[in-house]
């Protein structure tokens, strides 16, 4: 079997197949990991802080030593996101093209703050921006630079997510008894904006789509499962359905325990799932006898206190045992159990990255 190249491990595993190893992905990484990590393989880098604070030369130095990372310890996929879509408020606070005000965090991304749609009134005389080929960036770059050796990934946010930052978690909440049609409208809009971005999306040449909608705590699901159903996972199918006519592959991520809402997340047609947050009790082992052969499992190493305050050796202990738990038959991807936040140990992140390839042998794994 000749060696794969990142994207033909990423697409094997996403079929739930054996590729030739265990693929290796970085599903969200901030700025001060990046800087972490890249000490190690590069000068002049910047200061940490958000990156809408920096200067064009300190982007650009950062994005370089992103993609570094990825070719230096060959890891498999790469990740793209909306950048400078958004508008600058004030120094602490950002606009997207929502409306939304987003407070700057130095614990990671961004936070929702100032929700501009109340009411159903408000909601209807509301226009949606159209998606816009320019804030494909990222990806365009990443396209350009590994010439389809490493999956591209793109995450877009899904309808409960884009939802409730239009209305307000609370307002979102007491709406699902109070005012359902609200809701119904919402969700659609963000639909409609959503399948007209994947148009772009297919067109520049993406791999895997992601939908990041996380709804669920460490116990469970935020919502009931027949709300889940109404309010959300119906519209979020529907960019799963458009987007395998499109010939990608798409993956669910939502944190925490997602045990009440699998079946309908494997009914639904996701080639994926992440990242198997370890505290929530999404165990590995578990998790693949559950539905192992039917949906690929990506994540499990713990973001939260072993990446952090984890050695080296433990960050490999963690890599053997979840590739023990999960990869027979194909259909696992390794990452971390969420982003590698600016709370991380880079030199833990170097061990989960350098441990999947000294492990992740197939061949090794049936002797």
């Amino acid at each position: 079997m000749h060696p794969m190249n990142g994207k033909e491990r990423i697409l094997t595993a996403l079929e739930v197949k054996e590729p030739d190893c265990v693929p290796l992905y970085i599903h969200g990484i901030n700025e001060a990991p990046i800087i972490g990590i890249g000490k190690h393989l590069t000068e002049g880098l910047p200061e940490p802080q958000d990156f809408r604070l920096m200067n064009d030369r300190d982007k650009f130095k950062l994005l370089d030593t992103l993609f570094l990372i990825h070719e230096h310890f060959d890891i498999d996929g790469i990740t793209s996101f909306e950048i400078g879509h958004e508008e600058k408020v004030d120094d602490l606070h950002v606009k997207d093209r929502f409306e939304v005000v987003y407070k700057l965090s130095e614990h990671g991304i961004p936070v929702p703050v100032g929700h501009p749609i109340k009411n159903l009134a408000e909601l209807k005389k509301f226009s949606c921006p159209a998606p816009r080929r320019e804030d494909l960036g990222l990806l365009d770059l990443e396209v350009e630079r590994f010439k389809g050796q490493k999956a591209t990934f793109w995450l877009m946010r899904g309808i409960f997510v884009r939802s409730w930052r239009m209305i307000g978690m609370t307002n979102y909440m007491t709406s699902v008894y109070a005012d359902p049609e609200f809701l119904h409208l919402l969700a659609q809009k963000m639909l409609d904006f959503s399948l007209a971005q994947l148009e772009l999306l297919a067109d520049a040449g993406l791999d895997v789509l992601v939908i990041e909608d996380d709804i669920a705590m460490d116990k469970g699901p935020m919502v009931s499962v027949e709300h889940f159903k109404e309010f959300i996972n119906h519209y979020n199918r529907q960019i799963v359905e458009k987007a395998h006519q499109k010939g990608l592959k798409v993956v669910r991520h939502s944190d925490g325990n997602l045990w009440s809402l699998l079946d309908i997340l494997v009914e639904s047609g996701y080639d994926g799932l992440n990242p198997l947050e370890p505290q929530a009790g999404m165990a590995m082992g578990e998790v693949k006898a559950y539905c192992g052969d039917k949906i690929c499992l990506i994540g499990n190493i713990d973001s939260v206190d072993l990446l952090p305050r984890g050695n080296g050796q433990q960050v490999e202990q963690a890599v053997v045992q979840t590739i023990k738990a999960g990869a027979e038959g194909g259909g696992l991807i390794i990452s971390s159990s969420n982003s590698l936040h600016p709370g991380v140990n880079p030199e833990n992140c170097i061990a989960m990255f350098q441990a999947v390839r000294k492990h992740g042998q197939y061949g090794q794994l049936k002797q």
